[in-house]
């Protein structure tokens, strides 16, 4: 799905919100409803092309918990309503590369069990978030960090262990001018190049109590500036 970069988005009195955030955002992106649909949709695309391989999901976080938990819950009821049983485990990591609303030059990666034990399984990241640039069609994605630069780091951790497959699942793809974007296996939502808040996607770790995608407003950047 695809979001103009004309779209207006949904006034704030259309929905519920925390009474903390009043003043702090500029309007919903997208409803919680939306996204909640949209995502049960992805698992049923990737119950159809998973075929009978049990996968390891990797979740990202802290961006990526809710998306994560959400999909792998509608993965598990698709698949106790099929002939076919798919057997999941669940790990995390962390990246951390935004200061305020800026992405930095270092990222850390921490998290994880021994990847070693990855040999040979079908390998799944879900992350929150993706900036990618649209005339470059590889086939991966991130979290809330804001880069493709992310993405090459975490892959090239990960596929030294030669997993047999590695798909990648983003509630949202960012456009963006940067040159070193990518584009995920699985995606909910295409935007613009806005810094956007909720659905555990936070500003200095506040908003991920916001169920609602919105884009936060300069009041709010500079109430929770650190």
């Amino acid at each position: 799905i695809q979001i103009s970069d004309n779209w207006p988005g949904y006034s704030l009195d259309l929905f519920t919100y925390p009474q903390h955030y009043y003043g702090d955002l500029e309007y919903v992106l997208i409803p919680h409803g939306i996204i909640v649909d949209r995502t049960e949709r992805l698992a049923k695309d990737i119950m159809q092309d998973i075929g009978d391989n049990d996968i390891v999901v990797l979740c990202v976080l802290k961006g990526g918990y809710k998306f994560c938990a959400d999909l792998v819950e509608h993965i598990k009821n698709l698949s106790r309503n099929s002939e076919r049983f798919i057997s999941m485990k669940v790990d995390f990591v962390r990246l951390k590369s935004y200061h305020n609303d800026q992405s930095m030059q270092d990222m850390q990666i921490t998290g994880g069990d021994d990847l070693s034990k990855l040999t040979g399984k079908v390998y799944f990241l879900c992350l929150a978030l993706l900036c990618f640039l649209l005339t470059i069609f590889f086939m991966f994605c991130k979290d809330i960090v804001g880069t493709g630069r992310t993405m090459k780091v975490l892959l090239n951790n990960i596929e030294k262990y030669k997993p047999k497959m590695i798909k990648v699942a983003s509630l949202l793809v960012k456009r963006t001018s940067r040159p070193d974007g990518y584009r995920p296996d699985y995606y909910g939502f295409e935007i613009p190049d806005l810094f956007v808040v909720g659905y555990a996607l936070d500003y200095n770790e506040h908003f991920r109590d916001l169920n609602h995608i919105c884009v936060i407003n300069d009041h709010g950047k500079a109430k929770y500036r650190v």
